[in-house]
């Protein structure tokens, strides 16, 4: 007997299921904005840091630090956020295993922002020096 849910064919490319999964994509961003507070706590340190970058006219790479920084930590959370929707739909009830995973998840952001933080200083802090 076949079993439906294991693909053994390989599927024929498709452009509609290729637009369909970056519709997909789009509602899930849509989601982690409406549900996810910090990410416009985020959202608005990133764009700060992108309005110093071209107040001191930051060079390439150090560009490329600031926008990878930002992406990481965004990155992150939305990880974290799915992780804490599958938490809670597959352990509606309290488990210390579930806090774990939550409580890791919300450590990964928090190791990403740190990171950022320290990228942010490195780049920022000696041009703030010299205009004080």
């Amino acid at each position: 007997m076949r079993n439906k849910n294991i693909k053994s064919e390989k599927q024929v490319f498709s452009i509609i299921k290729r637009i369909q999964s970056f519709e997909n994509a789009g509602n899930g961003l849509k989601v982690f904005l409406k549900t996810t507070h910090n990410a416009w706590v985020q959202i608005v340190v990133g764009a700060i840091a992108i309005w110093f970058g071209f107040v001191f006219n930051i060079s390439q790479t150090e560009w490329l630090f600031v926008v990878l920084s930002i992406g990481f930590v965004l990155v992150t959370e939305t990880l974290n956020t799915a992780f804490e929707f599958d938490i809670d739909l597959t352990s509606p009830e309290y488990h210390e295993y579930a806090k774990y995973t939550k409580d890791v998840a919300a450590g990964a952001v928090l190791l990403a922002s740190i990171t950022a933080s320290i990228i942010g200083l490195i780049i920022f802090l000696p041009k703030f020096l010299i205009v004080l």
